[in-house]
């Protein structure tokens, strides 16, 4: 792999907050969801779903929901995606892990089982989503900051999926970048047993 393209996706890769009035072509879109997919969640679970929300309609029904540091930066991306989970993922197992039906049983209880379960692998599922960005050369601006309950009221209204994090994509103003933060050294937080 070249120094280039690690330098892309994590070294001089940065969290975005400033947007160039550039659109994304929904094919860029799709290509990032055909990335993702191929990478590994639990028995093959991909409880992970995605709302992309493009037009400035679609981003003003988020624009309540969203802390008040985090409203500019989201409503001038040019695509805010919704990354959440589906609650009840193991009703796709014998589809997405055919040769073993019993990992349904096994993934879908007890109940907070699943929960835990399909947050952690769609979070798994995001991380993956942020480097494929990257590397299809969109710049990214992933948060929390926002009010989960009322996302999944306003846009997941059945109450099967779930809100995880939201991310913004878009092509960064580099120019408006602030200095990296500190990163804890090796030493700091690793240990090799």
């Amino acid at each position: 792999m070249s120094k280039n393209f690690v330098d892309k996706l994590f070294v001089k890769a940065r969290s975005h907050y400033n947007w160039k009035e550039k659109d994304i072509d929904n094919k860029i879109l799709k290509d990032l969801y055909s990335l993702v997919k191929n990478c590994p969640t639990s028995a093959n679970s991909e409880p992970m779903r995605i709302i992309f929300l493009k037009s400035k309609k679609s981003k003003e029904r988020i624009r309540e929901y969203l802390s008040e540091g985090n409203v500019e930066k989201t409503m001038t991306a040019p695509v805010v995606a919704i990354i959440a989970y589906d609650s009840k993922f193991y009703n796709h197992l014998p589809k997405l892990f055919p040769h073993n039906p019993g990992m349904k049983k096994v993934l879908s209880n007890p109940p907070a089982k699943a929960e835990t379960t399909a947050f952690r692998n769609s979070t798994l599922q995001g991380g993956y989503f942020i480097i494929a960005a990257r590397a299809l050369g969109l710049d990214v601006g992933p948060m929390s900051g926002f009010n989960n309950e009322g996302v999944n009221k306003e846009f997941f209204p059945d109450g099967r999926f779930k809100s995880n994090f939201l991310c913004n994509l878009g092509y960064g103003d580099k120019t408006k970048l602030l200095n990296r933060l500190p990163r804890f050294k090796f030493s700091e937080v690793c240990k090799i047993l």
